[in-house]
């Protein structure tokens, strides 16, 4: 689609814009629903001794909290391209919010995975977050934007894994048993992703002109049922081996960090002895790099485009995933706390530097189907996650030997970047966009205050 009148800067402390206020509301939404889609992960060990789930239930739950998503973030792409980032994100985080708060209600092992596998919807934000700052941002900084946002979306990985016990322990102060504790707390991030909902609806708009039904009504938006409608745009998709490359990609970053978020904290409670807060708060860490990590990958992949083009953005891809995938096997064979820890923030450095990378090719995929490149790369993270999370559910594999032959699985896919590759005609394109949006920096319209548009 051709959004018109896109933001060439980035004014972070600025909330006057349309492009910023999506920039804002769209990262904060992303992580507020990981505080619900893995707010459990840190409390597993509780969970655990509470409905008496072996290693295997354990693995079977953490496949089943990112399912549901691969076939959800397919669809929330189209649901994008049809009605608006804005109100496809309202539906998602009202509506995702009761399965959040009903988990509380498990008392067995199956009512429990059918609670994940609810939640699991949830983590289809993340493709509404790159669509809304796709049609928000001009070329030269929409890998940084992509980037950002999705890295401070992916910070609630981090912030959940310190947060939740917390908030668990603040509970049982109030003289509450473990065994109602821990489904009291998973209300807190319940509410707090409804009223993020209601937020997303009142303060955004879906592009810098309007909501996608102005667009249209006053003809500066193709109908939705009509040229490059869902299906057409979901086929030139699947049709491309770009596509399926970044989905590997994906796969094998965004779903390496699903997958250690799920079982970080309760694997260093286990491999080094740890109490519960200790472990939270070392797993958190992990997710806290995405403060700045994922950033860094999009920047470079701007950086790398203003020298190299396109060709640039995909050569700093393979580097990010090729140094993810060393880092993560040397992780797996750390086995004293302080160094692991270390290794840790290094691996976990790449991985969200890949991610953001890749987010930084994708809106030049097909601009005529950027709902549906979104949504089936995104769907890659999960569907690596699920394919990752097989390894650790085996009673058979440490959890150390199942990080080290996803270390060396995802050495392997760094090579699928090598088909990616754009026509001389689409990096001509590309290059005179981006230096055409970076010449106009500072002078933009976008950075004037605008007026919302009539919801």
């Amino acid at each position: 689609m051709d959004i018109r009148h896109k933001a060439n800067r980035i004014r972070l402390f600025s909330f006057s814009t349309p492009p910023m206020r999506a920039f804002h509301l769209s990262w904060f939404a992303f992580h507020v629903c990981f505080f619900g889609w893995f707010g459990i992960a840190p409390l597993m060990a509780v969970v655990r001794d509470d409905l008496g789930l072996t290693k295997t239930q354990i693995g079977n739950t953490i496949i089943a909290s990112v399912a549901i998503t691969v076939i959800v973030r397919l669809a929330i792409g189209l649901l994008c391209d049809r009605i608006g980032p804005r109100k496809a994100y309202t539906w998602l985080l009202c509506l995702g919010s009761l399965p959040v708060m009903s988990i509380g209600l498990a008392d067995s092992f199956e009512s429990f995975l059918l609670a994940r596998l609810a939640i699991g919807a949830i983590g289809a934000s993340f493709v509404i977050t790159q669509y809304h700052t796709s049609v928000m941002f001009a070329p030269n900084v929409v890998g940084t934007a992509n980037a950002t946002t999705a890295g401070w979306g992916n910070l609630g990985g981090g912030t959940t894994q310190i947060l939740m016990p917390l908030v668990f322990s603040g509970i049982l102060m109030l003289g509450v048993s473990e065994t109602l504790g821990w489904r009291l707390a998973m209300v807190v991030p319940g509410i707090v992703l409804f009223l993020t909902g209601l937020a997303y609806y009142r303060f955004t708009q879906d592009a810098p002109d309007g909501n996608f039904s102005e667009l249209r009504a006053r003809g500066e938006l193709p109908a939705a049922d009509r040229a490059h409608g869902a299906r057409q745009s979901f086929m030139a998709a699947i049709k491309d081996v770009r596509v399926w490359a970044l989905f590997a990609v994906y796969a094998a970053c965004f779903g390496v960090e699903l997958t250690i978020n799920n079982i970080a904290a309760i694997y260093f409670f286990d491999q080094f002895d740890l109490d519960l807060a200790t472990a939270g708060l070392i797993a958190g860490l992990f997710g806290l790099m995405n403060l700045f990590a994922r950033t860094l990958g999009g920047v470079f992949s701007d950086l790398f485009a203003r020298g190299s083009g396109l060709k640039g953005r995909v050569r700093w891809l393979f580097v990010a995933m090729l140094c993810e995938g060393i880092a993560l096997m040397g992780f797996a064979q750390m086995q004293t706390l302080a160094v692991a820890i270390a290794i840790m923030l290094v691996f976990s450095l790449f991985v969200q530097m890949a991610e953001g990378a890749t987010f930084g090719v994708v809106p030049f995929i097909n601009k005529h189907a950027l709902g549906a490149v979104a949504g089936i790369v995104g769907a890659g993270g999960n569907a690596g996650a699920v394919a990752a999370g097989f390894l650790f559910r085996s009673e058979a594999l440490t959890y150390q030997q199942g990080l080290f032959y996803l270390g060396v699985t995802v050495s392997l896919v760094s090579l699928a970047t090598w088909a990616i590759r754009f026509s001389p005609a689409a990096e001509d394109e590309a290059r005179e966009a981006y230096h055409e949006a970076d010449s106009r920096r500072g002078h933009t319209p976008n950075d004037t205050p605008n007026t919302l548009a009539t919801h």
